[in-house]
């Protein structure tokens, strides 16, 4: 996928779907710097495993509050119980930790003329099958930074997209997801099962190679077909 030897930081890299899209970009051979918060002997036992000439371990904090996140429709914030302060929470982890990441890698890939950035969204604002109000609102803006980023950063060789899972089996986030969930979003998804995260952190290859040169601020939306954009 041409990305051989290129420098790819993935947040939060070290456990749940990071560390999926951190053993895809691995596997492609290119030299991964895995960040994590808390989850320092795992993100040292990958860096272990891809070698210590591939990767890097860095901690640190891209949101400066970062968010622990549980797909349980059962503990969720209902309308009537939601307030401010789940929305401040989210739109804190997922728009003000891209915004922090995108302002610290921008200059460097704007200096060599070339980069990419990949936000990760979600397709429940789009499909609200569990209607986690907080969350989806904050994926949501994140689409727009996506997009106006997009627009800030093209004239710099930057290109700036978002990939959005559906429910995703199985990760750190949706292992309280009861087992009814899944079977019910399997049976209206066209390819009749649930995305793995192993297949969601294939797709972001695309977008970190020179083939997506070409596609900015765009969403592609990685659940089997079951919403079409």
């Amino acid at each position: 996928m041409r990305i051989e030897n290129t420098i790819v930081l993935v947040t939060g890299g070290a456990r749940g779907l990071g560390e999926h899209l951190s053993r895809a970009f691995a596997r492609e051979g290119a030299r991964v710097v895995v960040n994590y918060h808390s989850s320092e002997e795992r993100a040292a036992a990958l860096v272990a495993e891809f070698g210590k000439h591939r990767a890097l371990a860095v901690r640190a904090d891209v949101t400066d509050a970062l968010v622990e996140f549980s797909f349980n429709g059962d503990a969720r914030p209902t309308l009537e119980t939601l307030t401010a302060q789940n929305l401040t929470q989210q739109f804190e982890g997922a728009v003000v930790g891209a915004l922090n990441v995108m302002q610290a890698v921008a200059p460097g890939m704007a200096e060599v003329g070339k980069g990419r950035i990949i936000n990760i969204g979600a397709n429940l604002f789009q499909n609200p099958v569990v209607p986690y109000h907080d969350y989806t609102a904050a994926k949501a803006a994140l689409l727009s930074l996506t997009r106006t980023a997009a627009k800030d950063l093209g004239p710099q060789g930057i290109t700036v997209n978002m990939i959005s899972g559906g429910l995703l089996r199985t990760t750190d986030a949706s292992a309280a997801t009861p087992d009814e969930v899944f079977d019910v979003i399997a049976a209206g998804t066209p390819l009749g099962r649930v995305t793995t995260p192993e297949e969601f952190a294939d797709t972001t290859l695309f977008f970190a190679s020179d083939w997506s040169r070409g596609v900015t601020g765009q969403n592609l939306v990685v659940d089997g077909g079951l919403v079409v954009d």
